[in-house]
């Protein structure tokens, strides 16, 4: 299998227009008019409310934990409620969400859920606090109250922000793991495989914010090698480097993946380093992608305006939600990026799905991180796999068939 960036660019080209304004009109522009564009195309609203004429007021909020699985309820005054999951960091901010976040939203509307992200970053001068541990928090609510808007008006989360356009979405089985050697990592990728159904994989790289250490001595240019003559042509290769590399070390390595045709190298500088990365984007044919870290939409769209990756990857739940990053994959495809967004595990993967099933331009391959048998029979039908494909879920909100079933036994966080 060969790719390239150039070949990546070419093919996501006109994936999508947005609004007035088309990748085509943007090319050659002004620079101050495409950052116009981007900052209109991030600007228009996301909720689709049609359905939802009444007030749909927010009750009560709780935080609740239940076999060390942290649960979001939202009650409206009507008596529907909306539930999420977090992504298990609750254990550490979970004041935060409880001082910071929740309160704000007692009382309010939850259909005027997009002005209150706004409201919410003012309040009591939360933006003194912003970072990964509020905009979890933020997400955690959001997540909720979609789920609530989605009961009430009959809809799934896809539909609400802004309709289904695909119920199949391909993914890659990530490793996650860096303590193995690389015969032992191929034996392991090859396990997720036969488990899966994958047909594409991500492994790690380098050692993870290491300074250019590698894991293992020698373990990724192997590693490298191998899983190219192990796994075959046809499987899609991915590669996570965590922040492991300064520029020239990052090319180095990039140069190897492009030898062995791989799918996007992924984080390889210090995830706030921009400028080192976009140096090793303009380097590398492979594409780079990057973002997970990221929760400022304005340094979002800088990498997206000056081309410091290819793919950009918000993280649903540190970078705040669904309409965040709604926002910022508008802003990616006006210039024919794609939006893949990162996973930080547990449920994530369910609202992934959601997003994917909305996001015209996501790539070929999202992020899976297993654990579909936990979920799978909360919703009808059943989640599954079907061909290297996770199906997207159906029925109201986000899904879940029996809340109160689910939150059984779970004790309210005080």
């Amino acid at each position: 299998m060969s790719f390239t960036r150039r070949d990546f660019i070419g093919r996501t080209a006109g994936l999508g227009a947005l609004a007035a304004t088309s990748p085509a009109t943007l090319l050659g522009q002004a620079p101050q008019d495409v950052s116009q564009a981007l900052d209109q195309a991030a600007a228009r609203p996301v909720l689709e409310l049609a359905g939802l004429n009444d007030p749909v007021i927010i009750e009560s909020v709780d935080l609740l934990l239940k076999e060390n699985q942290y649960y979001i309820r939202v009650r409206s005054k009507d008596g529907v409620e909306g539930v999420s999951l977090d992504n298990n960091r609750a254990k550490y901010v979970a004041p935060i969400f409880q001082q910071r976040v929740a309160p704000y939203f007692i009382g309010k509307d939850a259909r005027q859920l997009e002005d209150h992200l706004w409201g919410l970053y003012r309040w009591g001068s939360n933006y003194k606090l912003q970072g990964l541990a509020f905009w979890s928090s933020v997400a955690w609510i959001e997540f909720a109250i979609l789920d609530l808007l989605g009961r009430v008006a009959g809809k799934s989360i896809g539909d609400l922000l802004g309709g289904v356009i695909r119920k199949k979405v391909p993914f890659y089985v990530a490793s996650g793991r860096r303590d193995t050697t690389p015969e032992e990592e191929i034996d392991y990728l090859k396990g997720l495989i036969e488990e899966t159904g994958a047909k594409a994989i991500k492994y790690r790289v380098g050692g993870r914010m290491s300074r250019n250490e590698d894991a293992l001595p020698g373990r990724t240019p192997k590693l490298i090698e191998l899983s190219r003559k192990e796994l075959g042509d046809e499987m899609a290769i991915h590669a996570d480097s965590n922040s492991s590399y300064d520029p020239p070390q990052a090319i180095e390595v990039g140069r190897m993946l492009e030898d062995i045709g791989a799918v996007y190298f992924e984080e390889p500088c210090p995830f706030d380093h921009l400028e080192d990365t976009r140096q090793v984007t303009d380097t590398l044919t492979i594409p780079v992608a990057g973002g997970e870290q990221e929760f400022s939409q304005w340094r979002f769209k800088w990498a997206i305006e000056n081309r410091a990756v290819d793919i950009v990857q918000p993280d649903v739940q540190y970078y705040g939600g669904l309409i965040r990053s709604i926002r910022v994959s508008r802003m990616a495809e006006l210039l024919n990026m794609p939006t893949t967004v990162h996973i930080s595990g547990g449920f994530g993967f369910i609202y992934m799905l959601h997003f994917a099933s909305r996001t015209p331009d996501i790539g070929d391959w999202q992020e899976y991180k297993r654990n579909i048998e936990r979920y799978a029979d909360w919703f009808d039908p059943p989640l599954r796999i079907e061909d290297g494909s996770l199906i997207v879920p159906e029925g109201p909100g986000v899904g879940i068939v029996d809340t109160k079933e689910i939150l059984k036994g779970a004790t309210v966080v005080e």
